[in-house]
């Protein structure tokens, strides 16, 4: 692809004429930013986005498993492991990972994601039976009594078969099903939603010196082949959401470029997913080295995120989330309610 159309939304004041909504929601845009690999980025009118850009970056989304994309959902995060990154251990026993995912209910969290396997940078492959022993039966426990989705965290299609069987309505693969080539198939025949994220790597080595020409047109360019791939194999983009993979075989700088141009993924014509709560790279910036400690910048990210119209937000910090973006939609003429 020669040019990009990255959109700048807004939502304050009235909506002028000939705006444009994002993704089927609250926020609009007027201009966008033409971005090229060998152009100087130039702001323009959306009178000068071609029109398959304008289809895309304005088309309502689908739901996922049941939930409206016109607005921000937080996914709360519950890790069944004991070397997670941020909380490794604290949830290894399956009634604190239940109670856990309850609470966050509780907080309004939207969606329960659900992981047996750490993906944290260095991490080893954990073998099928024992991510399911972790997950399948904190999922049975939830499904049916949660009062929203579940997602499955994971690489694997005997994973994901187990979870769907116990009661899992999403899947989430940091892999961009890559990892397991029978995973996709799965999906598809089960048509499920499913999260496809980008990664440089694998976990023992995506942090082994990453590096790309331009990480926001890269990144763009590799969901783009991975959603045609995945269409071709059976999976409609409606069910598709994508995540550029904040902490994946990327550097400081390179988070920084994606969620600053975030809003260019609306492009893809898919719901927008970012998972970036307590990662590194808020520490770097803040100094703050317990993964724990960084919730008010997780928050942070998640506002500017919400700022850029993406739809799920994937969080260790649920009720601090929830509650800043409660305030966010209050303060906002016409936005949405956060779900």
């Amino acid at each position: 692809m020669s040019e990009y159309f990255r959109p700048l939304p807004q939502r304050d004041g009235p909506r002028p004429e000939g705006a444009v909504p994002l993704a089927g929601g609250a926020l609009w845009f007027v201009e966008a930013v033409r971005l090229g690999r060998d152009a100087v980025p130039r702001r323009v009118p959306v009178s000068e986005v071609p029109r398959g850009w304008l289809d895309r970056l304005s088309a309502p989304r689908a739901q996922v498993a049941g939930l409206p994309m016109d607005r921000a959902h937080v996914m709360g995060i519950v890790n069944v492991t004991p070397d997670s990154f941020s909380d490794g251990g604290r949830l290894r026993d399956a009634d604190a990972a239940i109670a856990d995912a309850r609470a966050m209910m509780a907080a309004g969290a939207a969606i329960v994601d659900i992981g047996g396997e750490s993906t944290r940078p260095g991490a080893e492959t954990v073998p099928d039976d024992l991510e399911i022993a972790r997950t399948q039966p904190v999922i049975a426990a939830l499904a049916g009594d949660l009062g929203a989705p579940i997602s499955i965290d994971t690489r694997k299609r005997a994973v994901a078969e187990a979870a769907v069987a116990a009661g899992a309505a999403i899947v989430n693969d940091v892999s961009g099903l890559t990892h397991d080539p029978a995973l996709a198939a799965f999906v598809a025949e089960h048509d499920l939603p499913v999260c496809v994220m980008h990664a440089q790597g694998d976990p023992k080595t995506m942090q082994d010196d990453p590096r790309y020409d331009d990480v926001l047109l890269d990144v763009y360019d590799w969901l783009e082949t991975r959603v045609e791939a995945l269409e071709a194999q059976g999976i409609p983009r409606a069910r598709i959401l994508i995540d550029p993979g904040i902490g994946f075989g990327k550097t400081k700088a390179h988070n920084l470029a994606l969620l600053a141009g975030a809003s260019l993924f609306h492009g893809l014509g898919c719901a927008v997913l970012i998972g970036a709560s307590r990662k590194r790279f808020i520490g770097t910036i803040t100094g703050t080295e317990r993964p724990a400690d960084r919730m008010a910048g997780s928050v942070a990210v998640a506002l500017a995120a919400a700022a850029q119209g993406v739809q799920v937000l994937r969080v260790h910090d649920v009720p601090e989330t929830v509650q800043a973006l409660r305030v966010r939609a209050a303060l906002g003429e016409g936005d949405s309610d956060v779900a």
